[in-house]
């Protein structure tokens, strides 16, 4: 069957495309970005990355040629990051990033290891500060990709969410960062005119009742699901109808 409804273009972070005991290939049905195409009659492209933040939904903007292409395409844009941003980061990024590169391999996992183990102590003794990225940086990330997006395509929908909970035991149970950084979205999306999702209304009682991935943080399907139907919700008056084999659908002129 082929689907003449919009084409969603999301960016996220592993939110998007881990399910309840792993991640899962961005054409998983039961993922959320699929099921709000799906619920759209459209499709969805993901673009995302395990732990990406604002920073990098910019930087692939702005490094990524297949980006590039797709935004050609796309008839709406959900910036889904933001919940990594929040996470504590007992380690500068920089560092926690960069123990990929370490050494020899054995070297590397003595020390990934001992940072795993330490995580959820520094995080609760640390009281989840800092968080892998302050909040006015995710916010500055967030506004300067809507903009770069609106001179691009000013007609092009774009929404957003707010950052998502958390109970995983290899963040100490801490998120400190969280609700700070959800009002300065918030705040920002208003000011911008960009809609945003209160994504722990939808999926909080879900994860923080235990129901997602063992890990504490990603989601099960019926998580997917419910975040899959409301931004479907939220999109619904904002993409613009579409006729056969993906072409916008003719406007009435009225003669």
């Amino acid at each position: 069957m082929v689907r003449t409804g919009p084409r969603v273009l999301v960016f996220g972070d592993s939110l998007s495309f881990h399910g309840p005991d792993g991640g899962y290939p961005a054409d998983e049905p039961r993922l959320w970005p699929n099921v709000a195409a799906a619920a759209l009659g459209g499709t969805a492209e993901l673009v995302a990355g395990i732990g990406w933040t604002a920073r990098d939904l910019w930087w692939s903007l702005t490094g990524d040629p297949r980006v590039w292409a797709d935004l050609h395409h796309a008839d709406a844009v959900v910036l889904a990051v933001g919940s990594m941003d929040t996470l504590p980061s007992p380690l500068p990024t920089y560092l926690r990033t960069g123990l990929r590169y370490l050494r020899p391999p054995a070297l590397r996992r003595a020390v990934r290891g001992a940072y795993l183990a330490a995580q959820p102590r520094l995080a609760a003794a640390l009281r989840g500060r800092p968080a892998v990225l302050p909040t006015r940086l995710t916010v500055h990330y967030l506004r300067t990709s809507v903009g770069a997006l609106r001179t691009l395509r000013p007609e092009l929908p774009v929404a957003c969410w707010l950052p998502s909970v958390h109970r995983a035991p290899s963040y100490g149970f801490v998120h400190t960062v969280r609700e700070h950084t959800a009002a300065a979205i918030a705040a920002w999306a208003a000011e911008d005119g960009v809609p945003a999702l209160d994504l722990p209304a939808i999926v909080g009682p879900h994860v923080l009742g235990g129901h997602g991935n063992p890990d504490g943080m990603h989601w099960g399907w019926a998580g997917h699901e419910a975040v899959g139907t409301a931004m479907a919700g939220l999109l619904a008056p904002l993409v613009p109808p579409r006729g056969t084999a993906g072409e916008p659908a003719a406007r009435e002129t009225g003669t």
